[in-house]
């Protein structure tokens, strides 16, 4: 064997192949693997939360351990899941596909920033077995629960959760960078701005979000450190500190971190329900234009989560009013996307069927949104179920639904098989009225002033009643169906990709570019680099022959 044949060999071999990859498309397989996994965990420890709540007096939790639940459970949902899929997964794999690239600009940086995140997730898990158990002040850690061991009873675990944190913050700040680059300087020739597909903008636009907004945080974490391993008194009334003070730095990159999930969600139904439509998107540079208002209005809301915390309360309106201005933009894209599927000939895949499910649950948080968003409400909601209701609403739709929606869709081109569309439908409607029956019931529960973090409502008179037990009740049941039902989709996905319908080029009849390649693509992603003619959206073009025209192929070309 020669050096050349040797090196091919050690190049292709399981492990530079499959786990130390630097191919875009191996690295954004691994977070999607990595994200599932953490969504299953994620969901065991809601399952363990909710038997709590509905039956207290079996004590499945301690206080301790249900605090510590809680935290992990939102952390793990936001932060390991949602980032990983929407952000790790679509955005490597499909950046470089949808502007006609060979790679990610820094193809070796991508792959430090996916093992980035593994170490990070490693250390969350890890926080589950040290002494004292996991982090327990909540996934905002709030100061001065989260500044002295004493107040939780979590030392290590707490400064792991930072840890953790802090390698997902820095894996992120790495895809950034290279989602930046790629989508600047490695376009195929013909595509200008305007001809690239919204995904493409939406992953931009949540990564400069993200770059922007993390510093705050990332220096507020710092200082949380020093105060849990020096001594310092940064957020600690008692040596001169202030709690407010974490709560600002958080909210300045947390309500931004909302959007950093949501767009490359809402990136997701703008590629899937024109294709399903048969129709142009309604509105491009709206859409576009309605994003970027909207990442700017991003840092100037955060403070709508402090109406209730002791601020100054002359800070109440302009936040009320930023609150509600932000929810133009997203108004508008929302009507975009309604548009698009106006009078359309709709075909009701189960990736459109999550699409359509999406806005459906999306708009019901979006208006309840209003509510928290209005300084007088809010005292009245703030901290009850209503709110955890609210956050369900608009986060759920837009990471799980958004993200089962680009699976069943992108899944062909991944691993070059086909989804079962009949256990794909089974799936969805079990989700949909799953989630619906979970959350719904949450805004009464709120409306009852039924408070949010509590291991055992029982201890107060007005949460014993009949009727809050039997809501809790139902809840509980209702969750362990949603969680049921996704076994559908875990047996699907596990067997089709061995097993599955083998995959056609294009079994979409989609026109941006990742779909003019083999499925799954090739190393390189294209024998002949492509050239793009037109926008990625002209579906039932009067001037063409079929009802898609690919943007790597011209009027001409189809025509004759």
């Amino acid at each position: 064997m020669d050096h050349n044949e040797n090196t091919e060999l050690r190049e292709n071999s399981f492990w530079r192949k499959y786990l130390f990859s630097a191919d875009h498309k191996t690295i954004g397989k691994q977070y999607l693997w990595l994200g599932l996994i953490m969504a299953l965990v994620g969901g065991i420890l809601a399952y363990f939360m909710r038997k709590q709540l509905a039956w207290p007096e079996s004590e499945t939790l301690t206080p301790n351990v249900y605090n510590a639940f809680v935290t992990m459970h939102g952390t793990i949902m936001v932060f390991f899941v949602a980032m990983p899929i929407l952000l790790g997964c679509f955005g490597n794999f499909l950046i470089p596909l949808m502007i006609g690239a060979d790679d990610m600009a820094f193809p070796r940086l991508n792959m430090l920033s996916f093992w980035t995140f593994f170490v990070g997730t490693l250390l969350l898990i890890l926080s589950f077995f040290v002494p004292g158990g996991a982090a327990a002040a909540g996934w905002t850690g709030y100061a001065p629960l989260s500044a002295k061991p004493i107040y939780t009873g979590v030392n290590w675990g707490l400064n792991l959760w930072i840890l953790s944190l802090a390698l997902e913050f820095a894996s992120v700040l790495m895809g950034g960078v290279n989602f930046m680059t790629t989508a600047i300087t490695m376009r195929a020739e013909g595509m200008s701005w305007f001809r690239l597909p919204l995904m493409v903008w939406m992953q931009l636009s949540a990564a400069i979000i993200f770059m922007l907004s993390v510093g705050p945080t990332i220096a507020a974490a710092v200082l949380l450190l020093l105060d849990r391993l020096v001594g310092t008194g940064f957020f600690v009334p008692a040596q001169g500190g202030d709690p407010l003070l974490w709560q600002h730095l958080f909210w300045f990159f947390g309500h931004p971190e909302v959007y950093v999930v949501l767009l490359p969600g809402f990136g997701v139904l703008l590629e899937i329900l024109p294709a399903g439509s048969r129709k142009p998107i309604f509105g491009y540079r709206i859409i576009i234009y309605s994003t970027l208002v909207a990442g700017v209005l991003s840092f100037i809301v955060w403070a709508h989560h402090m109406f209730v915390s002791g601020m100054n309360p002359n800070l109440s309106m302009p936040f009320s009013i930023t609150t509600i201005l932000i929810s133009v933009p997203f108004a508008i894209v929302i009507f975009a996307m309604i548009a698009t599927m106006w009078r359309g000939s709709i075909r009701l895949t189960t990736a459109m069927s999550f699409a359509i499910g999406t806005l459906m649950t999306f708009l019901m948080g979006g208006v309840t949104g209003i509510f928290n968003g209005s300084a007088a409400v809010d005292i009245f909601i703030h901290d009850t179920y209503f709110v955890v209701a609210h956050f369900h609403y608009t986060l759920f739709p837009a990471t799980f639904f958004a993200a089962f929606a680009g699976i069943y869709f992108w899944f062909p081109k991944m691993f070059g098989r086909m989804l079962n569309e009949t256990w794909g439908k089974v799936h969805f409607w079990l989700t949909f009225v799953g989630f619906n029956l979970v959350f719904l019931p949450m805004f009464r529960l709120g409306m009852a002033g039924h408070m949010r973090r509590l291991a055992d409502p029982t201890q107060y008179n007005f949460l014993s009643t009949e009727s809050i037990k039997s809501t809790q009740i139902f809840i509980t049941w209702a969750a362990i169906g949603l969680l049921i039902g996704q076994a559908p989709f875990i047996v699907n996905f596990l067997r089709s990709i061995v097993a599955g319908e083998v995959a056609e080029e294009n079994p979409w009849q989609a026109n941006t570019l990742e779909w003019s390649t083999a499925s799954p693509p090739p190393h390189g992603n294209f024998e002949v680099r492509p050239i793009v003619h037109h926008d990625p959206y002209n579906y039932s073009s009067p001037d063409a022959d079929s009802d898609w025209l690919p943007q790597d192929q011209s009027l001409e070309e189809i025509t004759t």
